[in-house]
């Protein structure tokens, strides 16, 4: 299959709150796993994902850790920057910190470019982040 999914498919198999588009995203999340093949979500998808279920969805941190969770265990899905995206869930689930600083501090940990400086203190106070000032 060799595919990606962009927000809108995972939030329809999650939400299941549109029949005709939620039934298009099981089925083609149901054929990956029929064939094996797993398909990619990229980590603007992964950011993008927590902003409309926290913004739009009101799921508090709790959900939106569980939720995670449950996708990264989902052998359909094939997650870009898969291991900073568990460190950086790590991260928010233990700090004060909003998720996209959590990822960008984790993509520049993979990338080893280190530290994120950062005017914000809430995220200056994630490993590998400083505060500038």
């Amino acid at each position: 299959m060799a595919a990606a999914l962009d927000t809108n498919v995972i939030l329809r198999f999650l939400l299941q709150d549109d029949p005709m588009q939620s039934a298009a995203a099981t089925r083609l999340i149901q054929q990956a796993k029929d064939t094996g093949e797993a398909l990619h979500v990229p980590v603007s998808v992964a950011l993008e994902l927590e902003w409309v279920l926290r913004s739009r969805f009101k799921l508090g941190k709790p959900a939106l850790l569980q939720t995670f969770a449950a996708l990264l265990q989902t052998l359909e899905l094939e997650f870009e920057a898969e291991g900073a995206l568990e460190w950086a869930l790590s991260e928010f689930e233990n700090s004060s910190a909003d998720f996209s600083d959590c990822i960008h501090a984790a993509l520049a940990w993979q990338a080893g470019r280190q530290p994120l400086w950062t005017f914000d203190k809430a995220a200056s106070a994630l490993q590998g982040a400083k505060l500038l000032l």
